[in-house]
């Protein structure tokens, strides 16, 4: 997977990738020239005392430094821009893919992991790759280089490479292998922080209630604990590979000082030959060195990319259609829904969530859906705007499956207030300009007014502009409630879906959100999910859920006359006398 994002997202930048490997060439045979240039200063111009020669060659070793170190600022400023580069778009492709998920894919992958893949996983990546530019299309030149080079200063020497370059790789190669299970493990650990830290943000509220802040510690100091051994683990291989190449570097020095200094004594090398040897010597080890390092990010670099190469081939379970149909012109067709005999289940469940569903929601019409908690009302709701897709039957706007509309023809004629309504950081106009780009500031305070939310968005400073932290943590529930609630006032959709969108509002605010949604929705199809009888008893059409199935259909007083299960719910909540 390493290689494919490589090849994939590397393409844009080949000619900056062209750039890094020409220049790291020119540096890197440049460097390898510097040692041979010296020994000839020793050898012709130290020994025998001819400074003109020393001067000469002095003056082009100095051009020949000055040209490593050009091409090697440059070559690192458009290694690093490519890398950079490679990083944003991994990143862009990373969120526009999981931007494309149903609600299915991302509960199979779950938040705390994808912002791991989309931050962690690829700096991992975009490290291995600034490192690359950096050191690896410069260690094998070098290596090979500065074998060729220290033959050429004395074959007999260089016999020596062949059992240092050996027992380096063994060494290399025993502990890397140790190493990719711990990197592969650390990602997870990774996860597991965010996951747990993110829960007890959200969640403090719940944590303080309860007070439960040292059982939050002590799930938080389980999860750090878990990644510290991993690291400390991972830690100590690492701390091992150093030592071991400087090891085995001085061992090769000494061995090429001993034996060179016979050989210089026997008169077969001169000392500016060993000066040079130990300088390949140097070289070719440090290549090595190089490609520990690398061999110390490779297999993080490796799991990372593998990380995100899952998030990248998981096909999303809702797919656009390849030809869209689109929605009827007329404006009362538009905002009709009709479900046929809907059926689903989750991937793997053995019974279906919803089956044989049946529903007629009408413009001007309000159409009320209750049933007892895990009877499949949300999940329902769910369907219509496709956040799934249903495994059976089909869900129909205006005559059209919503699985042959384009998402965003659908999305425009629809208004969805969610179970638990979400607020984005930024300020009260933001937040409801989400619903529809552009709107006026009447239009805003219009959609407030009818969501009894007005009163408190006028008292706050700034009005409009006041500021709104994410997830509204700074309203209460209700206040959310209702913003959300005019959020999608302000989309003025042809279909209005209240996922019991009432729950936190008092009576009174209830009943007058309600009457004040009357004329505003007289055009519009309004599909309301509610615990509370209450709120739906006025509804035009009443469906009644359970596991699953619709298993009764009419008003208030039909249901509360003829059906067990509607009798159920309401005389849990209120006397006979009240619901009659």
């Amino acid at each position: 997977m390493l290689v494919r994002l490589l090849r994939e997202h590397l393409r844009p930048y080949a000619v900056a990738v062209s750039a890094v490997v020409v220049l790291q060439l020119v540096q890197t045979l440049a460097t390898l020239y510097l040692p041979s240039l010296n020994a000839r200063i020793i050898d012709e111009g130290v020994v025998p005392g001819d400074i003109d020669r020393i001067m000469r060659l002095g003056g082009v070793m100095l051009a020949i430094s000055l040209l490593q170190v050009v091409c090697a600022i440059v070559a690192v400023w458009f290694g690093a821009r490519a890398a950079m580069g490679f990083g944003r778009d991994v990143r862009a492709r990373l969120f526009g893919t999981v931007q494309t998920f149903s609600a299915q894919e991302l509960g199979q992958f779950g938040a705390p992991t994808l912002i791991t893949r989309t931050t962690n996983d690829v700096q991992q990546v975009q490290m291995v790759v600034l490192m690359t530019f950096t050191f690896v299309i410069m260690a094998p030149i070098m290596l090979v280089g500065g074998v060729v080079m220290a033959l050429q200063e004395d074959a007999g020497l260089s016999l020596i490479l062949l059992v240092a370059v050996p027992v380096l790789a063994v060494l290399i190669g025993l502990i890397v292998s140790r190493m990719v299970p711990y990197f592969r493990v650390m990602q997870k650990r990774i996860d597991a922080i965010n996951r747990v830290l993110r829960e007890q943000i959200t969640g403090i509220r719940v944590v303080r209630a309860f007070v439960r802040e040292d059982r939050e510690t002590q799930r938080f100091d389980g999860a750090n604990r878990e990644l510290f051994v991993t690291s400390l683990r991972t830690g100590q291989l690492m701390a091992l590979m150093f030592p071991a190449v400087m090891l085995v570097l001085n061992a090769t020095s000494t061995g090429v000082i001993w034996f060179g200094g016979h050989r210089v004594d026997s008169g077969h090398m001169q000392i500016g030959q060993l000066t040079a040897f130990l300088s390949y010597i140097a070289y070719i080890l440090m290549a090595v060195m190089m490609s520990t390092m690398m061999f110390v990010l490779f297999p993080r670099a490796i799991v990372a990319a593998g990380r995100i190469g899952e998030v990248l081939d998981t096909p999303p379970s809702v797919l656009p259609p390849q030809v869209p149909v689109p929605l009827p012109a007329d404006p009362v067709q538009r905002g009709r829904l009709e479900l046929r005999g809907v059926e689903f289940r989750y991937p793997g469940a053995e019974s279906a969530v919803l089956h044989d569903v049946d529903l007629v929601a009408e413009p001007g019409r309000t159409t009320a859906i209750i049933g007892s908690t895990g009877a499949g009302k949300t999940t329902l709701l769910h369907l219509i705007p496709r956040l799934y897709d249903v495994t059976a039957g089909a869900v129909l706007l205006g005559g059209v499956d919503v699985r042959d509309v384009a998402p965003e023809e659908l999305g425009g004629q629809i208004g969805l207030v969610p179970q638990k309504p979400y607020l984005f950081s930024g300020t009260v106009r933001s937040n409801l300009e989400y619903g529809r780009p552009g709107a006026t500031d009447d239009e805003l305070w219009a959609a407030l007014e009818v969501a009894q939310a007005r009163g408190f968005v006028e008292e706050m400073a700034g009005g409009l502009d006041a500021p709104v932290a994410q997830g509204g943590t700074d309203l209460s529930g209700g206040q959310r409630q209702r913003l959300a609630i005019a959020r999608a006032l302000v989309r003025r959709p042809r279909l209005y879906l209240f996922d019991d969108s009432f729950s936190a509002l008092d009576y009174a605010t209830d009943a007058a959100l309600r009457a004040a949604l009357v004329p505003q929705t007289r055009d519009a199809a309004v599909l309301i999910v509610a615990q509370r009888v209450a709120t739906i008893r006025h509804a035009d059409v009443i469906v009644v859920l359970e596991e699953g199935a619709v298993v009764g259909r009419g008003t208030h007083a039909e249901l509360l006359a003829g059906n067990e299960t509607y009798q159920e719910i309401v005389f849990s909540q209120i006397s006979e006398e009240e619901a009659a």
